[in-house]
């Protein structure tokens, strides 16, 4: 019997943790710990991993179920809801994806902080202007169609994973558990709780949602790669084995802390969180090796993320959800118009930054926001497909799945999402372009949904303006 060539299941693992592991873990400690004390903390990521867990098993049962649909999440939507579902969709995933830039811009220049003293923070005009011009290369050499080869992507796992072990095994020696279990459910509120969040435990976790669903954007890469594995099984295997490593990780890097500093400390750490923890711990060079890691990580990172927004619009362009001009690609195969606007925009908002407190959470937590509007349109076509062929196990795990995101919406990011929101009013422009384009005739259900995304948009303006939605 011929053997099928494919990735293995190792191979396959290794894909789905590096494809995730970016620059958010670097920073995670510093914001958790301002949220949550360690036992809701602790809850909070139960809460989300079963969350995250059942959106990677419908992921998975669609990729199985469907191979058909080329372009991943985004034709998921198209099947489940018609053009507009993709169109919500793609936008959503093309704005998640260079938001998530911005968050790379700030990181890496509070990286470069720790020896250039004029980049302290990320967020000053020195620091944005250089982000800018790197923006700038990295779009001008994806337009002339550098692609991340292999190598690359196993250089950015190596400066990614070392830092980290390293810094679990120094977490470890020395954990202190009298300290970590001091105020373990973050009621007290006295002097050493300054700049934490004091309270109930779901107030606290609700505090740390957006911030633990950031640093799994990525994780839907595991069902695009499926169909590559050697066969369906080591796919699904690798998808499980992958998530609970990547939970594991993400647990003690953010846990671990707490046995070492206060909480009150961690919180004011600054970023990035574990340079910051570990200079407190073992001196400067342990800031100096997270950050020599973080710097060579995020640069690789941000190349690949460079490329996203733009395969995000080209492939929705060639499933007819948005104009062609968004899917129009150069002699080296490059989307241009995608690229240039994409630039564009990140350009601007990064000089926003220069008017927000906390540039690195704001950048984030907008770019979790948006992914959500992605993750649910899975959730709901997971509940539709299953219930069209009657299996209702299936059906339930789509229900699960829908139901955290609705709940990381209203609950935990509804600020978040409304200002997402905004971002739909010129998208239901282009929306309306691509109609005319492909003489499509907009449904009354079509219809209905724009008018109540609109009117949620013109409710955070509102807010905005009268200050119940703060930014900075």
């Amino acid at each position: 019997m011929e053997n099928k060539k494919g990735i293995s299941r190792t191979e396959l693992i290794a894909l789905i943790v590096s494809s995730c592991i970016g620059t958010g873990i670097f920073g995670i400690t510093t914001n958790v710990a301002a949220a949550a004390a360690p036992g809701p903390a602790l809850l909070a990521w139960l809460f989300v991993g079963i969350g995250i867990l059942f959106l990677v098993l419908s992921l998975n049962n669609l990729s199985n179920k469907r191979p058909d649909l080329k372009a991943g999440i985004f034709s998921y939507a198209g099947a489940g809801f018609g053009p507009l579902g993709e169109f919500i969709s793609g936008w959503s995933y093309w704005l998640s994806a260079w938001l998530g830039n911005i968050a790379f811009a700030t990181m890496l220049m509070s990286s470069l902080g720790t020896f250039i003293p004029m980049f302290k923070g990320g967020q000053n005009l020195a620091s944005i202007i250089v982000a800018i011009i790197f923006c700038w290369i990295l779009t001008l050499l994806v337009n002339q169609g550098v692609e991340s080869a292999s190598f690359i992507n196993s250089i950015g796992t190596v400066f990614k994973v070392i830092p980290l072990v390293l810094f679990i095994i120094l977490m470890i020696i020395g954990f202190k558990g009298g300290l970590f279990t001091a105020d373990f459910w973050g009621h007290v509120a006295n002097n050493m709780s300054k700049g934490t969040t004091t309270g109930s435990v779901w107030e606290q976790i609700k505090g740390t949602m957006m911030t633990l669903i950031w640093v799994f954007i990525g994780v839907e890469g595991a069902s695009v790669m499926s169909h590559r594995a050697k066969n369906r099984s080591q796919a699904e295997q690798a998808t499980i084995i992958g998530f609970i490593l990547l939970v594991l990780i993400y647990v003690m890097i953010s846990i671990l802390p707490y046995g070492h500093l206060s909480r009150a400390a961690l919180a004011a750490g600054g970023q990035p969180a574990l340079g910051s923890v570990l200079e407190a711990v073992v001196g400067h060079w342990g800031a100096v090796m997270i950050n020599v890691g973080l710097i060579i990580s995020t640069i690789i990172s941000w190349l690949s993320w460079t490329m996203l927004p733009a395969e995000t619009t080209m492939l929705v362009a060639d499933d007819k959800a948005m104009p062609k001009i968004w899917g129009k690609v150069n002699a080296k195969g490059a989307p241009t118009t995608s690229l240039m606007i994409t630039g564009v925009l990140q350009t601007i908002f990064l000089f926003s930054l220069l008017f927000t407190q906390q540039a690195y959470e704001f950048a984030y937590s907008l770019a979790a926001a948006a992914i959500l509007f992605s993750y649910l349109l899975v959730g709901l076509y997971q509940m539709k497909y299953s219930a069209e062929n009657q299996e209702w196990g299936q059906f339930t795990v789509g229900l699960i799945a829908s139901i955290f995101q609705l709940i990381c919406m209203v609950l935990a990011g509804w600020s978040q999402v409304l200002l997402v929101s905004i971002s739909f009013i010129p998208g239901f422009i282009i929306y309306w372009q691509n109609c005319k384009e492909q003489n499509h005739k907009m449904s009354g259900a079509e219809k209905t949904v724009i008018i109540l995304v609109l009117l949620l948009s013109i409710l955070a303006i509102y807010f905005v303006a009268n200050g119940t939605i703060a930014i900075g």
